[in-house]
């Protein structure tokens, strides 16, 4: 059994404004009314996106990349 995909944790989904087909893939070029990564199983009889990548995680507002210097 192959796990599900959360395609929101994918940088190449997208959400559109198109009220049929809310969803999309970027890498693959297509839009959906279901997760890319649904459709993507029933595709490929039950496998998983090859082509996930997981977002790299954000950095709060009030948070700098690196340390601040006091001086």
């Amino acid at each position: 059994m192959h796990r599900r995909v959360d395609c929101h944790g994918c940088i190449h989904y997208l959400v559109t404004w198109d009220e049929r087909f809310p969803h999309g893939c970027r890498r693959m070029g297509f839009k959906s009314a279901r997760y890319p990564g649904d459709e993507v199983r029933a595709a490929m009889n039950g496998a998983t996106c090859r082509l996930f990548e997981p977002k790299r995680p954000c950095l709060k507002r009030h948070q700098s990349p690196t340390p601040a210097v006091k001086r």
